[in-house]
C-alpha cells in the first residue's frame, strides 16, 4: 500500500469516526437515558463520544507520522 493511500484512509477513518462521536450525542427518542441526563442516539454517551474522539485522534497522529516519514 502506498504512502498517498494509507494516508488517505487514515484520514477518512479519523473524519468518520469524529461524525461518529458527534452522532452520539444528537438527541433521540430512545428508551435509555444516558449518563449526560437526556435521551441520545447513543446511550453510553459521553463516553462513546470520548472513545470515538481518542481514536480519530490516534488516527490522525499516525497519519501525521506516516506523511513527516522520509520518502523511500
Amino acid at each position: 500500500m502506498s504512502r498517498e493511500t494509507l494516508s488517505l484512509l487514515l484520514l477518512v477513518a479519523a473524519i468518520l469516526l469524529a461524525v461518529a462521536a458527534a452522532a452520539t450525542l444528537v438527541p433521540f427518542p430512545s428508551p435509555m437515558i444516558s449518563d449526560m441526563g437526556y435521551h441520545t442516539l447513543c446511550p453510553f454517551a459521553p463516553w462513546s463520544t470520548l472513545t470515538l474522539l481518542f481514536l480519530a485522534g490516534v488516527g490522525w497522529v499516525v497519519r501525521q507520522h506516516v506523511n513527516s516519514q522520509p520518502p523511500m
